[in-house]
């Protein structure tokens, strides 16, 4: 018995075959992952443009809340702007519920929500009010559309660069250790069991001439 790789191994056969199949299936388990990894590329590429889309259009619509916002606050001042906000949100009684959804094999969470809005008419009077606020409000409420379906995107995106991550890291340890490790193992005991044949044959073949020169 010796050291293999940090382990303690005899050099038998039998271990010699066994060490070859667990090289085989550590070679094949990187092809495996390879062609995974090539299609999470794939998928990732395929995604990337959506998620650009997506996110142009979130920041598009910050963008038109926060210029509404900003004609606000010069027409009417901040303070009766927040006023009208802290009005505003009485009429509302928001839930939210997240859960977790599949997509291209891909777990990623899913946001059920909705604002639960009382009455139709607005908490304010349209006297004195500016028309930023009347743009602003259904605005707002496109804006978490906007917002939780970017979320819901990010994270499914997110999740895809981390499977990459897993994959890539998971494929290194294959290539750089394992497989080289058994391999460094098979080629030992190999060599071992090769010295070991040689030493037979010449002690059985002296054993032989030994045995034939008694004969004689």
């Amino acid at each position: 018995m010796f050291k293999l790789s940090f382990r303690e191994i005899k050099p038998t056969k039998t271990n010699l075959i066994s060490l070859e199949k667990k090289l085989e299936l550590a070679q094949k388990g990187a092809t495996f992952l390879e062609f995974k990894r090539e299609q999470l590329i794939s998928q990732i590429k395929s995604k990337n443009q959506e998620y650009r889309k997506k996110l142009e259009e979130f920041l598009e619509i910050i963008k038109r809340a926060l210029l509404n916002l900003n004609e606000a606050y010069k027409e009417m001042g901040k303070r009766d702007v927040i006023l009208i906000s802290n009005l505003s949100k009485i009429q509302y009684k928001p839930t939210i519920n997240v859960k977790y959804a599949k997509d291209i094999g891909i777990t990623y969470q899913k946001i059920e929500y909705d604002l639960n809005r009382i009455g139709r008419l607005p908490a304010y009077s349209f006297e004195n009010t500016s028309h930023f606020i009347d743009d602003l409000m259904p605005l707002l409420e496109h804006f978490f559309d906007k917002m939780i379906n970017f979320a819901e995107f990010e994270d499914l995106f997110f999740s895809l660069a981390l499977n990459l991550k897993k994959l890539n890291r998971r494929i290194t340890g294959l290539k750089n250790q394992v497989i080289p490790s058994l391999s460094d193992d098979v080629r030992k005991i190999k060599g071992i069991l090769e010295e070991m044949d040689r030493e037979n044959f010449v002690r059985l073949k002296k054993t032989k001439d030994l045995i034939e020169k008694k004969r004689k």
